[in-house]
């Protein structure tokens, strides 16, 4: 039996222990060891079938901590992997930057006028939060169909289910979505310029652009959000301890 199935194999017997409750949502798998002596096969083989477990969703591996079962939720019975805003983040520039340097050479008149079209939408201000991510989800869409390729529109439709059905990525694009309108609209007309004058090299490098301005923007936005916390809890500590004081 090759290593591919054996991992498969095991992985399936992992699933199967998660589903009879043998380990419940956020319990710890047993180490390495442990399960390849359980299961008969090498500790390369139980790496490899929580690195496809965790792809799948079914678990979280925490570097320096352990393996652990995900909590499941995702629609359809499909499950999403667990991921931050910035992995997520990083992902999209790397294969929407490609994307959009593929559409580029190739992109219709009309595609260009749907994104022109998308561009009026994103400048309106009275737009919630679902209509504004409606309408970046199409914008990006749009590029992603443009560029002809079936695997990159299946990878990028993927990445956007992780950024509008994972609770945290959705509340950290959601902290900094409403400051940064317009510089979000700016960055949309710049791809739109370069997709417009068929050029790849333009196109990839303002879509690369864009997403590193919004890392910096989300990082900008933890730490606000970390210093608040940090506050509020000494505000709290003083608050406390000058009660105690005022005791004795």
């Amino acid at each position: 039996m090759t290593s591919r199935r054996l991992f498969q194999d095991v992985a399936e017997q992992i699933v199967a222990l998660i589903e009879e409750g043998a380990f419940p949502p956020g319990a710890r798998l047993p180490g390495e060891r442990e399960l390849s002596e359980r299961f008969g096969v090498s500790r390369v083989v139980i790496r490899e079938a929580e690195i496809a477990l965790q792809a799948s969703g079914r678990l979280r591996i925490k570097t320096g901590s352990g393996v652990y079962v995900a909590d499941q939720g995702s629609a359809g019975g499909e499950h999403l992997p667990i991921v931050s805003a910035f992995e997520l983040t990083e992902a999209r520039a790397l294969f929407e930057s490609e994307a959009a340097a593929l559409a580029a050479p190739i992109i219709s008149d009309t595609d260009i006028a749907v994104l022109h079209d998308l561009l009026e939408q994103m400048s309106r201000d009275n737009m919630d939060d679902d209509e504004v991510t409606a309408v970046d989800r199409a914008f990006h869409l749009t590029i992603a169909s443009a560029s002809g390729n079936k695997a990159i529109i299946h990878v990028v439709e993927s990445l956007w289910r992780l950024r509008t059905e994972l609770p945290e990525v959705r509340q950290t694009h959601s902290s900094v979505c409403h400051h940064d309108s317009r510089q979000r609209h700016d960055e949309h007309g710049a791809i739109v310029d370069a997709l417009a004058r068929r050029d790849p090299q333009a196109a990839r490098l303002a879509m690369r652009q864009h997403f590193s301005r919004l890392i910096e923007a989300m990082l900008d936005a933890t730490e606000q959000r970390q210093i608040a916390e940090l506050k509020q809890r000494s505000a709290e500590s003083r608050a406390r301890f000058m009660l105690s004081a005022k005791l004795t």
